[in-house]
């Protein structure tokens, strides 16, 4: 009888397991150097602060950190199919523009890809947010009006998340910034996992 009875629940935990395998949120973050750690060991960075402290917490989230240093919204464009395919992520967060930005790229190509990046990844059944992204103000403010404001615009027409711009109140501080003032220093790097924790928490739940 004991045996029929621990052999049930051995049966019932295999069945078990799966379930809340898949119930579990893989984010794919899709970024660039403000997400890659830049200038920093990959443990400093908030991505992997976040994750220990979700680990820490042991909550069923897997980060998925596929920020790469200097990436466009084209460059993403050009992986996505494959990161989908290999990961297949519940949900895509989407923090890129600021090198689209930066190097004066059209507006309507900036649209047109942010547009194809969710579309994408919606078509992969997963879940996305955009952040909007704010580049320094010595690019005008026609340009740098337009090039904020298209966040929005494109997470209103795909119906996707609109997260706030992580960065904005960090980046006035030149205590927390490394010697570029562009990139976030290794201080910094908790209070970004803080912003983010409760931004992704806001979205997932």
């Amino acid at each position: 009888m004991m045996y029929s009875i621990l052999r049930f629940i051995f049966v019932l935990l295999l069945v078990i397991k799966p379930l809340t395998a898949a119930a579990d949120n893989t984010i794919l973050i899709l970024g660039d150097s403000l997400s890659a750690a830049y200038g920093l060991k990959q443990e400093q960075g908030w991505v992997q602060l976040l994750q220990d402290k979700y680990d820490a917490e042991q909550a069923s989230i897997q980060l998925i950190n596929a920020s790469i240093s200097g990436e466009t919204t084209g460059g993403a464009l050009r992986r996505l199919d494959a990161l989908l395919n290999e990961f297949q992520p519940s949900h895509v967060l989407i923090e890129l523009g600021g090198n689209d930005g930066l190097r004066g790229f059209p507006i309507k190509r900036l649209k047109e890809n942010l547009t194809s990046l969710v579309n994408k990844s919606k078509q992969a059944d997963a879940k996305v947010a955009i952040m909007e992204i704010h580049i320094p103000p010595n690019y005008g403010p026609r340009y740098t009006g337009q090039f904020t404001a298209s966040f929005a615009t494109i997470a209103d027409e795909t119906d996707s998340h609109l997260m706030p711009f992580f960065v904005l109140d960090i980046a006035a501080d030149k205590n927390l910034m490394q010697n570029d003032n562009i990139h976030p220093n290794k201080t910094a790097q908790p209070m970004l996992r803080d912003t983010m924790y409760k931004s992704i928490n806001d979205w997932i739940n």
